[in-house]
């Protein structure tokens, strides 16, 4: 029999984002940063799904992650001389919107997720799973620590590779590994054991 943590995980993954041909992105990064705002506009558009919902997944509030991503565009855009590889480009803009996230998380009151998760804001794509094992699995990810909370998000909610995730946190992709695996332990002994 399947755990709480293993079904939820699975039906997690299940909601996949999918990206453009990359070599679209990196041809619209480099018009970009010769200072085309309409390419701009539609890396933000191609984006703007998996910007929403890795805030979201870090604010469990719409109001909050719509803030976040709209202080992430506006700081992309600001800043996006500042990259150097077009390549990239999905990556930097992560690690600005995690930053974002966290430093909103920070200055913000010690919150309960029972009181900011509603039923008709989590995504359906999430299956049957009921919305008290919803907000189960969202409080065990959030009493995770920054490192095993990010790498979880970005590889079970955002589906990056070992490789991306490891560009976004500038760490190797053998701590990557270990974080998920960390992560993973520590999910699976607060869900199988009640605790949330």
């Amino acid at each position: 029999m399947e755990s709480i943590f293993t079904y939820s995980l699975k039906k997690i993954i299940k909601a996949s984002f999918k990206d453009r041909d990359k070599s679209d992105q990196v041809a619209l990064v480099e018009e970009a940063i010769s200072g085309c705002k309409e390419a701009f506009s539609t890396l933000v558009d191609m984006n703007k799904e998996y910007l929403y919902k890795t805030a979201f997944l870090y604010m469990k509030n719409q109001e909050e992650a719509l803030e976040v991503y709209q202080e992430t565009v506006y700081k992309a855009y600001i800043n996006l001389h500042k990259l150097k590889k077009p390549e990239f480009f999905k990556t930097w803009l992560t690690r600005i919107l995690i930053n974002n996230a966290n430093d909103r998380l920070k200055v913000r009151d010690k919150y309960s997720a029972v009181d900011v998760i509603q039923e008709n804001i989590i995504d359906e794509n999430y299956g049957q799973v009921s919305l008290e094992e919803k907000i189960d699995l969202y409080s065990a990810i959030d009493s995770l620590s920054s490192q095993y909370k990010t790498a979880i998000i970005l590889k079970y909610f955002q589906n990056l590779s070992l490789k991306e995730i490891a560009l976004v946190m500038e760490c190797p992709e053998n701590t990557v590994k270990s974080y998920l695996h960390r992560a993973k332990a520590q999910l699976q002994t607060k869900l199988e054991g009640g605790e949330s």
